[in-house]
């Protein structure tokens, strides 16, 4: 984020620290390049803990180290999209992404992107991610709305979403086909943040 006013709000902002009920220190916050490859390796996790994300595993493989450093320098170069991370105790465990809308009738619009490892879920991790995404929306100058779809079957992420007072608009069904086959609806849903 580049500076003036906005800039500063955004360190404010997007730079929080708590404590996890395992007492380990939680720290939300924008990577630097040299993150990517503490990023790269929590997204490969990710791809091998939970089948609610796109991306297979197989698929995340494909990225290499350029790769997650050109990913963190596109957000940095871009103020209008958000990407933060949560590190427990100095490691990657959960990333959150916004992108503003590439059409100019959209550009309220922000699509969000979150994920947390296993091993940390049910500590309030994506609770604070999402907080810290608000927030910033808040403050932006022209996004004003959160969207996303959601698998039907990641029901702890829905009730997240809910309890941010996130709206459900519909489903998809058979919207996205997991690798053994089966077939998962998708659930569409989002926020004004503003008016």
């Amino acid at each position: 984020m580049k500076g003036g006013r906005y800039g500063r709000l955004f360190y404010y902002i997007c730079n929080m620290q708590h404590f996890l009920p395992n007492g380990k220190k939680l720290v939300i916050r924008a990577p630097e390049v040299s993150d990517a490859q503490a990023c790269l390796d929590c997204f490969l996790q990710l791809t091998q803990e939970t089948d609610f994300l796109l991306y297979t595993h197989e698929e995340a493989k494909r990225f290499d180290l350029a790769a997650e450093e050109a990913f963190i320098r596109s957000y940095k170069d871009h103020p209008d999209n958000l990407f933060l991370i949560a590190e427990a105790d100095g490691v990657v465990v959960g990333t959150l992404s916004l992108n503003q809308a590439r059409f100019q009738k959209q550009k309220h619009m922000a699509l969000l992107g979150i994920a947390v490892l296993h091993k940390y879920w049910n500590m309030g991790i994506g609770r604070r991610l999402l907080t810290a995404a608000i927030r910033w929306v808040e403050e932006h100058p022209h996004i004003t709305t959160i969207h996303f779809e959601v698998l039907a079957t990641n029901e702890r992420a829905i009730q997240l979403y809910r309890n941010f007072n996130f709206i459900e608009h519909g489903r998809i069904p058979q919207g996205l086909q997991q690798t053994n086959g089966s077939w998962v609806d998708l659930v569409v849903m989002s926020k004004r943040i503003k008016y």
